[in-house]
């Protein structure tokens, strides 16, 4: 079901999901009450940040065996290490599935997720970096379209969350493949985006590569091409203009529409300007925003490079 941005309220902004199959701005009302996941894309949003710090952006738990959903901080606190506060931290038993491979404590709900079968992917970026991911099975689809890239392909399914991230492992050590690509770099690609011929060029690279890999490993391989939502096209054609928004979104008052979203980034008009600006919503994880219509970004002189 759509659910449309709010025009008025403070929230803490949990930034974007692809959960439900379109990119959403995720916000955690204040003082108390369930997320709002809303729908960002053609909508017009206007909002000031309160504030410098950062606030807990709550945990993850188990709806079911197969399923984790978000759950906003009780007590929208101050954030601590790795975005949480403390106590919603001591409650999160999702965070202990990127060493669950490696073996120490693994909470019966993380242990029958892992259970479920997970896929083997290779995603690649705007400048050609390529990483390697995995993804369960129930987040075959929301984990690629979450992340931001121009390409992707499913490599394989493995039986397991340990097994896939062994097969992971293995291909970082065999062919140098990234686990991670930094939010700033994705942007910053995306910004230069001239052609697709380079990126395709390398992400085709590194299939054959990781393909051969995981048959001199005796593991099976059937390359699915991910295909991208629709809601990036326009972010991902090259020919469209496009400039780095001037403001850092994480202060200030700003009001911008969302043309195209990839990920976490967004193409936006301002208002009164017709040049679109790239920005990564991402960055306003653990802000508190205060929505409203009155909200407008401060005027931007830029010229785009790509015009």
């Amino acid at each position: 079901m759509d659910q449309s941005l709010p025009t008025s309220g403070t929230y803490v902004c949990h930034g974007i999901t692809w959960a439900s199959g379109d990119p959403r701005l995720l916000l955690a009302p204040l003082p108390g009450g369930p997320l709002v996941p809303s729908g960002i894309t053609g909508r017009r949003l206007g909002y000031q940040v309160s504030g410098t710090g950062r606030w807990c952006t709550g945990r993850y738990c188990f709806a079911d065996l197969v399923r984790v959903e978000a759950v906003a901080c009780p007590d929208r606190a101050p954030a601590e290490a790795g975005g949480q506060c403390a106590a919603c931290t001591s409650r999160d038993d999702f965070r202990f599935a990127h060493q669950f491979h490696a073996g120490g404590h693994v909470p019966a709900a993380l242990g029958a997720y892992m259970a479920q079968p997970h896929w083997l992917y290779l995603a690649t970026f705007a400048d050609g970096t390529t990483k390697v991911g995995t993804a369960a099975d129930p987040r075959k689809r929301s984990r690629l379209d979450e992340q931001g890239a121009l390409l992707a392909t499913y490599l394989t399914q493995s039986p397991d969350g340990r097994t896939v991230r062994f097969l992971e492992d293995a291909l970082t050590r065999r062919l140098g493949l990234t686990q991670t690509v930094r939010a700033a770099a994705k942007l910053a690609a995306m910004a230069q985006l001239r052609d697709l011929a380079r990126p395709r060029a390398a992400h085709q690279q590194h299939l054959d590569h990781a393909v051969k890999a995981l048959n001199d490993m005796n593991i099976p391989t059937v390359p699915e091409p991910w295909t991208p939502p629709a809601e990036g096209n326009l972010l991902r054609t090259p020919q469209t203009g496009r400039a780095l928004y001037p403001h850092d979104p994480r202060e200030g008052e700003h009001g911008l529409t969302a043309l195209s979203c990839a990920g976490s980034q967004i193409l936006a008009s301002l208002d009164g300007d017709e040049l679109p600006y790239l920005l990564d919503l991402g960055v306003l994880k653990g802000r508190r925003i205060t929505l409203g219509t009155q909200f407008s970004s401060p005027p931007a002189a830029v010229q785009s490079t790509l015009f």
